[in-house]
């Protein structure tokens, strides 16, 4: 996460890379179709940024964000280091 002024981490926080795709548009797009509601870059991995106490904290929060009973499936989390 590049440095800002603004960015102030939460004691006992840190950040974590979530990496996700949707099944469900990786489905459609094997078939030459189209999901009605997500663009075709859900195809591939995403990474989203969660500020959480763990992983597993994370893992929730991304879940939260982008549910599985919506097609989304979870392929990483990993810490990112502060510098």
């Amino acid at each position: 996460m590049p440095a800002s002024q603004l960015y102030c981490p939460r004691p006992g926080y840190q950040n974590y890379e979530v990496r996700l795709f949707n099944r469900d548009v990786r489905a459609l797009i094997k078939e030459n179709q189209q999901h009605s509601l997500f663009s075709e870059a859900w195809a591939d991995d995403r990474v989203t940024v969660v500020e959480a106490r763990d992983a597993g904290e994370a893992r929730a929060i991304a879940s939260r964000r982008y549910p599985p009973e919506k097609g989304f499936v979870i392929s990483g989390v990993a810490s990112i280091s502060r510098r």
